[in-house]
């Protein structure tokens, strides 16, 4: 691209996001170096999507072993089933290690450089990177930053990494407590009190807000709570948080009140699980050398470009992606963050169309979204002058989803009662996780429920759900 620089491109940071923004730039043959001071693949690879999928499988697979009711309904008999915690954990790590190596050689391939240590920006288009053998500068044409973020732990709850601990540790299944507490109702404290109630594991799950699951549609939330959490060994406290949490054998917490902050009641588990969302990293990497400032949570304002901007205004040559941006902290955003980058350090112009990113949490059954929320639509309608329509169904009435006998399951879709433009999306039940990208692909399309409704599905398939709630929307 230009003369005079070590890189045309560097990126700080070799999670998801750096890994793809590398990928892209080394396709259209951008000469790039990539910096990373903790474990390639970053917080997805090593502590996080891969590890924690790993454990979903294992344990998964030992809760439809052991269900010998289900078992039963389809003929088949099973004796007692065993598990190696250990054997478990091992599956986790080793996944975890040929993905970070499949990942590093993936670079290595295309001619990325990997520069080992931490990196910061030193000035326009200048990087510092500080290495085990002292620190030295690059130059590059461009800059992106991707540093990713790390556990949020509330005040007043002391992490010792044994016995209370965040999704980082948790992810290794060093134990399996007895009974442990899960501070938090979202997608990561979902996964893992399936994992740990599979396993055989009591669970007290302490949310802080007035309902369980507060992210997620609320007709999905109630079939998940009365599905994942009700019939299965879990204790919940709603409106009730976690005032302070001391680790020890046993581990006390002391609970309060959200709303009043009075005292309520000391809890003595064997564990605790700290699941209360992410922060990002992003102090130390030179920003103000540049002149920027985080904003009030700490993120790294950009544009939909990706560009940082300083005061409203554009930094040139230097762009930020993933969580440490604030955008939408998922893996696969931040991916697609790094390409948009790219195309634009290339002067495409593009942004990321956040609405069709679909989210998943890979419980048992899954849970699925895309696009907004009826909440959401409902508020966009009433600013922007049009009635929302929901059409809604059931996995008990797919054929597919009977002859599996997982029949606990819904389908929501939300539309402009209009022009029937697809809004949002919301699964719960067997493969959520794969049957929202058709949804995903609608969102983008920003297709109508009035064409959609005419798409033919293979049958018997669960994909149907979406075909019966689509017709469903045009029928109403």
């Amino acid at each position: 691209m230009s003369s005079g620089f070590d890189y045309d491109l560097v990126i700080i940071g070799a999670g998801v996001g750096g890994h793809g923004a590398a990928l892209h730039a080394a396709h259209y043959g951008l000469k790039t170096a990539i910096i990373e001071a903790g474990d390639m693949g970053g917080t997805c690879v090593n502590r996080g999507c891969i590890p924690s999928k790993a454990l979903l499988a294992a344990s998964g697979k030992v809760r439809e072993l052991r269900n010998a009711h289900h078992l039963k309904s389809l003929g088949i008999q099973i004796g007692g089933v065993e598990f190696e915690r250990e054997a478990i954990a091992n599956h986790a790590n080793n996944l975890v290690s040929k993905i970070q190596g499949d990942l590093t050689n993936s670079l290595k391939r295309l001619g990325v450089d990997i520069i080992r240590g931490w990196g910061k920006i030193a000035g326009s288009q200048k990087v510092n990177v500080m290495t085990d053998s002292g620190d030295k500068t690059i130059t590059a044409q461009n800059i992106i930053l991707s540093p990713g973020s790390v556990p949020f732990v509330p005040p007043g709850i002391e992490i010792d990494g044994k016995t209370v601990f965040t999704s980082d540790q948790g992810v290794k299944l060093e134990s399996l407590p007895q009974w442990i507490a899960i501070i938090g109702s979202g997608y990561i404290g979902l996964e893992f009190s399936d994992v740990y109630t599979a396993l055989g594991c009591e669970v007290t799950m302490i949310e802080a807000l007035d309902v369980l699951m507060p992210g997620f549609d609320r007709d999905i939330a109630k079939l998940a709570e009365r599905v994942l959490i009700t019939p299965r060994d879990i204790e919940t406290k709603v409106g009730i948080y976690a005032k302070r949490v001391i680790p020890g054998s046993p581990v006390v917490i002391e609970l309060a009140d959200f709303q009043t902050k009075e005292d309520l009641d000391v809890l003595e588990v064997d564990a605790c699980l700290v699941a209360t969302g992410r922060i990002p990293v992003t102090k130390n990497l030179g920003l103000e050398s540049v002149g920027v400032e985080l904003d009030k949570r700490n993120f790294i304002p950009v544009n939909d470009g990706m560009e940082v901007l300083s005061g409203g205004e554009v930094v040139p040559n230097l762009y930020a992606i993933g969580d440490a941006n604030g955008k939408m902290m998922l893996a696969h955003a931040a991916s697609a963050q790094g390409i948009i980058a790219v195309e634009n350090i290339l002067g495409k112009n593009k942004t990321v169309d956040y609405r069709s990113i679909p989210a998943a949490a890979f419980t048992h059954p899954e849970v699925s979204y895309v696009g907004l929320t009826e909440t959401a639509a409902q508020e966009l309608g009433l600013a922007e002058g049009f009635e929302i329509g929901t059409s809604k169904s059931y996995f008990k009435g797919n054929s597919k989803a009977l002859a599996e006998n997982e029949a606990d399951g819904i389908a929501k879709v939300i539309y402009r009662s209009d022009t029937g433009e697809v809004l949002g999306v919301h699964i719960f039940g067997a493969h959520a996780s794969s049957l929202i990208h058709e949804a995903s692909a609608a969102v983008a399309n920003r297709q109508s429920v009035k064409d959609l409704a005419y798409l033919v599905h293979a049958h018997p398939t669960l994909s149907e759900v979406l075909d019966e709630a689509y017709k469903r929307a045009i029928a109403s």
